[in-house]
């Protein structure tokens, strides 16, 4: 076996590595609403969440996929240093949120990543703006299209049920957010896991393994494993503030506030965009305690988030970008 197969060999597991702390940071996400509603135990909702993300693949193609390994960077200057800096990047990134508990994208660090690597080898041409402009376009639509869906389902299952009794509207909700919460994980491992697979692939065709960026069986059955394992993991650290420290939530709430996040994501997927998971769930959250009332929504510890999603990306491709420079000192590129 070659060095420079090895070397290959050693970044598909970096890259898989980074696909489990993103199931692990991310886990958050899928199981937050329903273990603060107290639906689900922990260690029930980290193993229902788990298996949704991991059997996405059935659902789902691989258009995210495409954008992250092809439709961001000029795939002709990517090596498999590049690859290698840029996940260097997004794991410290990754492992500096998840220590102070606060639930940035996994996505953004990554992409983040890859470009700062990129640009680090390349310098600014690599980048191509009609893929970016999607995807930075929906950093601000990912949030805002939660909050939306968030309170105004929270509005229509108000009205539909004002003449319910509570305890048959808390029954039924703790059912019905079992489901919400399967879709939702759905949703979740259908659009992160691409975008692992899409780094991945782009290794594969730089080392002269492919010859046409195609996601091989192997690549998208490995990464939906990882994530499903990091999610298995659980982060709560994350889960305590997206669960109780951003508003009380319900099982009503919880239902939809994961009904509202999973449309986003199947709608973002369907798309090929790889937009945040944290993003979307974060504002359905925000929207459904607003619903409620706006002084529900503890608005502060929002704006702490939104400022770790703001550096997300800048703070990922400096870390790549410094990771990269020392690759190449060292020889590797």
């Amino acid at each position: 076996m070659s060095s420079s197969l090895i070397f290959i060999i050693f970044i598909i597991v970096i890259a898989l590595v980074f696909d489990y702390t993103n199931g692990m940071h991310d886990a958050a996400n899928s199981i937050s609403t329903i273990v603060s509603t107290k639906v689900l135990t922990p260690r029930q909702a980290v193993l229902w969440a788990a298996f949704f993300n991991f059997v996405a693949f059935l659902i789902f193609g691989t258009a995210v996929a495409a954008t992250i390994g092809k439709g961001m960077i000029d795939i002709k200057i990517v090596t498999p240093t590049v690859v290698l800096a840029g996940l260097v990047g997004s794991i410290s990134w990754n492992m500096i949120t998840w220590y102070f508990g606060l639930p940035s994208s996994s996505s953004h660090a990554l992409i983040g990543g890859y470009a700062g690597a990129a640009i680090a080898r390349g310098g600014l041409g690599v980048i191509i703006a009609a893929g970016w402009s999607k995807m930075l376009l929906f950093i601000v639509l990912a949030p805002v299209i939660g909050i939306v869906l968030g309170f105004l389902l929270r509005v229509i299952v108000s009205w539909c049920l004002r003449r319910t009794t509570l305890t048959a509207i808390n029954k039924w909700s703790r059912i019905l957010q079992i489901f919400s919460a399967a879709t939702y994980s759905l949703g979740h491992g259908g659009n992160d896991a691409q975008k692992t697979m899409g780094i991945i692939t782009s290794l594969l065709f730089a080392g002269g393994l492919i010859t046409e960026f195609k996601v091989p069986l192997w690549v998208v059955l490995s990464a939906h494993a990882a994530i499903a394992l990091g999610t298995i993991s659980g982060g709560w650290r994350i889960v305590k503030t997206m669960g109780q420290k951003i508003t009380k939530l319900r099982p009503i709430d919880g239902f939809c506030a994961e009904t509202a996040a999973a449309v986003s994501l199947f709608t973002a997927t369907h798309l090929g965009v790889p937009v945040s998971t944290t993003h979307v769930i974060t504002g359905a959250i925000s929207g459904v305690g607003s619903a409620n009332r706006i002084s529900a929504v503890r608005w502060g510890i929002t704006l702490r988030i939104v400022w770790a999603w703001i550096f997300t990306i800048p703070a990922a491709a400096i870390i790549a970008s410094l990771a990269y420079l020392l690759l190449r000192l060292a020889g590797l590129d």
